[in-house]
Formats: C-alpha cells, structure tokens, sequence
C-alpha cells in the first residue's frame, strides 16, 4: 500500500466519523451542550473541517475551501474568515450557532474531495519535506496530515460521543 492510500483511507474515516456524528440529527442537538462551557456537536464539526481545510490548504498551496467555494458565507458566523476555531472559548463556542447538519456534512464533503485531490499527488518522497519551521524539530508534511488526521478523529469521536448522550437524554 502507498503511504497516499493510507493516509487517504485515514482521511475517509474521518469523514465516515462527520457523517455518523450528523447526518440525520435533530437540529437542535447541534448547538445543544451537555454543560456549561461544554463544546458542541456543530463547534467541533465546523473546527475540525476548519483545521483541516486550513492545514491542507496550506501544504497544497491552494485557497481554503472555507473562502473560494463560499463556505464562509454560507455558514455566516461571527468570525473572521480565517477563524478556524483553534483558541476559542465558550462564548465563541456558544456563537458557533449551526443548526443546519446537512450543511455541516457538504462542507467536510468538499474539504474531503479537496484532501483527495491532494493526496493523489503525495508522493513517499513528499512527506518528508518540511512544511512548517515554527516548531523543534520542523513539521514534516507527513507529520501534518497524521497531525491533522488526529485531531480530526478526536473531534468526531467527541461529536459522536454528544449526540449519543444528547439523544439519550
């Protein structure tokens, strides 16, 4: 197996994972947090396809999904346009005011398509080139897309956690 269907595997479960924790949701349960300060379905859905469309976007050296295909304005959140949702407290959580699942799925869906894309380029050879000099040691891109990977995954556990507890109530 190439390191590209591994890492493009890795990436269709999380978008297996979005589409599990919203697809066929009661709408209300987006937004609906299991205590004060708590993250919710919608904020972690959004933060997670943002960091990844951020992140890919990047080391592709193309624009964001999230601004050229008009995702920052079908969301219309109170952010600007380059929030990802990286350092937001509570209150911005509680700002991120989805309520539409079917808008959160096509999103992650076009940020999918867009890291396919991608990663049908990546060659071995490819992820070990550094993509970030801001850290010791540098960040590899290899070490990004696992990175990213990662964070992903957590998030839509988390998200599928939420809606298992919610629905439960």
């Amino acid at each position: 197996m190439e390191s590209r269907e591994l890492l493009l595997n890795a990436f269709d479960n999380v978008e297996d994972a979005v589409r599990g924790a919203v697809e066929g949701i009661d709408p209300e349960l987006l937004t609906a947090r299991i205590g004060a300060g708590a993250n919710t379905i919608a904020w972690l859905v959004w933060h997670l396809t943002r960091i990844q469309d951020d992140h890919v976007a990047e080391v592709a050296g193309r624009p964001q999904s999230h601004t050229e295909d008009g995702w920052v304005d079908r969301f219309a959140l109170p952010f600007d346009a380059a929030a990802t949702g990286y350092g937001f407290n509570a209150d911005d959580v509680a700002a991120t005011r989805i309520t539409d699942p079917q808008l959160l799925v096509s999103y992650h869906a076009d940020v999918h398509r867009r890291t396919a894309e991608f990663l049908q380029t990546v060659t071995a050879e490819d992820l070990d080139r550094v993509v970030d000099r801001r850290w010791d040691p540098p960040v590899t891109l290899g070490v990004r897309l696992v990175s990213v990977i990662t964070d992903d995954l957590q998030h839509a556990g988390q998200a599928g956690y939420l809606r298992g507890v919610l629905e439960r109530r």
